[in-house]
């Protein structure tokens, strides 16, 4: 009875990590750096027939171990990437740092001094380099752990693959540098004499500027990178998003100049907006984001150029409001059958959108629709027909140029958004839910 009162009056440390005691009992070492908390309690049973028969487990419990293996960190990665250096600076920084290392205090000999001081230089050279590049490669995200909507960007910005490959060269010059540093150090330290371990020294060094100079140009390359991504423009996941989507030249850019704070460049040619421009609307003291993408053609997903499939990342990943633009003008260059087929491909695609259908520049818009020379409007179907006089079902017009229509569509945008912030707080009160289902039990 003592030696278990003796037993439970220890600090609870020193019973949990006193691992020579454990060993002996158990023939088991723990570890003292384990966390001893992790993993209580996640399985439940229930009593059958007097027996502990362990639970299935529910959906809300698999939905948590999703989340946990699937870790996608925010929107914004791009902001927080590193300051890179041009090559030649950092080799260059590096050199400076490395020279200035002296010999170790108390060596009488000269040789001694001399080599000992070209292997530390050595030694220090290598090591600022291998631990700038460490820092890059490090400090740039993995694109798995990024939202998908930045993959995406990264993908359609860069090229499918080349983030990583030059992410995997610059690991390949740090692991060279570190390889030709300690071997270079290695020599200048078993020299002879003052001569040679300075000669050593140099040649240590001029391998060293060899293999930047030859292979420094992955830093340059994540540099550019690293340019490219940071000019991106940041999306609040919990702020309502407007995006502006149809052909090109179909007026997106001016109603978003229109709308909001961005200021686009207006051009009368395909694909003027040559990526994703990022606005504001101010209403009745809410903030919204507002969004032009750039326009899309009639002809298959695999036929789509990048700027297109910007547009259907955006669509794909960002929770969005949509407002479609639609010219039956015959100014914009792309045809209103042609507008119609793709209408409708994009409205079948992204059904859950809130949505609002658009007709811009109605002020050119005459009595008769316009049909291309190219097309047999006695071929139309009575639904293609309708849209070449009046759009689709429930649409507004709009001309920017007369003001026409523009009250309205601002009080339709608005109600829209209004609808698609009580989207967001929805799915993130589910969200909650998953993450901590204790809290609403």
């Amino acid at each position: 009875m003592a030696a278990t009162s003796s037993l439970w009056q220890l600090p609870s440390t020193k019973f949990l990590f006193n691992v020579s005691k454990l060993a002996k009992v158990h023939g088991v070492v723990f570890n003292p750096k384990m966390d001893v908390c992790r993993g209580v309690q996640t399985i439940a049973y229930t009593i059958v027939n007097g027996s502990y028969v362990q639970k299935a487990p529910t959906e809300l419990q698999d939905k948590v171990k999703e989340k946990t293996l699937t870790t996608v960190d925010s929107v914004g990665a791009f902001q927080k990437l590193p300051m890179v250096m041009p090559s030649v600076d950092v080799f260059n920084s590096a050199m400076k740092k490395a020279k200035r290392v002296p010999p170790t205090k108390g060596i009488a000999n000269i040789a001694k001094r001399e080599r000992n001081k070209g292997a530390k230089q050595l030694d220090a050279l290598m090591k600022e380099l291998a631990i700038s590049l460490r820092t890059y490669k490090e400090n740039f995200p993995k694109k798995q752990h990024l939202h998908p909507y930045e993959r995406s960007l990264i993908d359609l910005t860069l090229g499918d693959g080349n983030y990583e490959e030059v992410l995997k060269k610059v690991e390949a010059l740090r692991k060279k540098v570190v390889s030709v540093g300690k071997e270079h150090a290695s020599l200048c330290a078993q020299s002879s004499t003052k001569k040679e371990a300075q000669e050593r020294l140099d040649e240590g060094m001029k391998s060293l500027d060899e293999i930047f100079r030859s292979q420094g140009k992955a830093v340059d390359e994540l540099l550019n990178i690293a340019k490219a991504l940071r000019s991106m423009p940041v999306v609040d996941l919990e702020t309502p998003t407007l995006c502006l989507v149809g052909a090109p030249n179909v007026g997106k850019s001016s109603l978003v100049q229109l709308l909001s704070t961005g200021k686009p460049e207006i051009c009368n040619y395909p694909f003027t907006t040559r990526g994703i421009l990022m606005g504001h609307i101010h209403l009745t003291y809410q903030n919204f984001q507002v969004t032009d993408t750039p326009g899309i053609l009639r002809r298959r997903d695999e036929d789509r150029n990048n700027l297109e499939k910007l547009t259907l990342a955006v669509l794909s990943h960002l929770p969005t409001a949509v407002l479609y633009v639609h010219d039956l003008s015959g100014e914009c260059g792309t045809s209103p059958s042609d507008q119609y087929v793709i209408y409708k491909e994009i409205k079948e695609r992204f059904t859950d959108h809130l949505w609002i259908d658009v007709v811009s520049k109605c002020d050119l818009l005459q009595e008769s629709p316009v049909v291309y020379i190219t097309e047999d409007s006695s071929a139309d179907n009575t639904e293609l027909a309708r849209y070449r006089k009046m759009g689709p079902d429930g649409s507004l017009r709009v001309s920017v140029m007369s003001k026409v229509g523009i009250d309205e569509l601002k009080s339709r945008v608005h109600e829209m958004l209004v609808s698609q912030l009580a989207r967001i707080k929805t799915h993130d009160s589910e969200e909650e839910k998953v993450e901590d289902p204790k809290r609403f039990l």
